[in-house]
């Protein structure tokens, strides 16, 4: 009875490593096949949405550190123009020693004159450059 047994079990692990080397049924792999490739079309769906909003962040970033570079450059600007301006005026004051009287006050109206028009130029300027 023991070898029945023994034998029954052989038979039964024989049958079953059979049936799993059986090929898919070809119902059975187109499913499959579909299944993987709608899996993989939405994976590919995704990372596209993904990457797109990715994009979207990098050129808001870089926006906004252009407006910012750009209002830097607009205040340097400003910088240079009125310390040019200041320093026109102070050649200027001093060329205006060398004259007297009501002269000497004319000439020194006309550079401080000259150097409010600047600033309020440069000022324009960057207020104009600024974002």
């Amino acid at each position: 009875m023991e070898i029945r047994t023994l034998m029954s079990a052989v038979a039964l692990t024989l049958l079953a490593f059979t049936g799993c080397n059986r090929a898919e049924s070809p119902a059975d792999t187109q499913a499959d096949v579909a299944e993987a490739q709608a899996e993989g079309n939405a994976q590919v769906a995704e990372a596209r949405t993904d990457a797109a909003e990715d994009m979207q962040d990098a050129q808001k970033d870089v926006n906004q550190e252009q407006q910012a570079a750009a209002g830097e450059t607009a205040e340097a600007r400003y910088d240079v123009a009125v310390t040019k301006a200041e320093a026109d005026h102070k050649v200027e004051t001093e060329k205006c020693e060398a004259m007297s009287g009501n002269q000497r006050d004319a000439c020194k109206q006309l550079a401080d004159a000259a150097l409010d028009e600047a600033k309020t130029q440069a000022r324009s300027a960057r207020d104009a450059a600024k974002p």
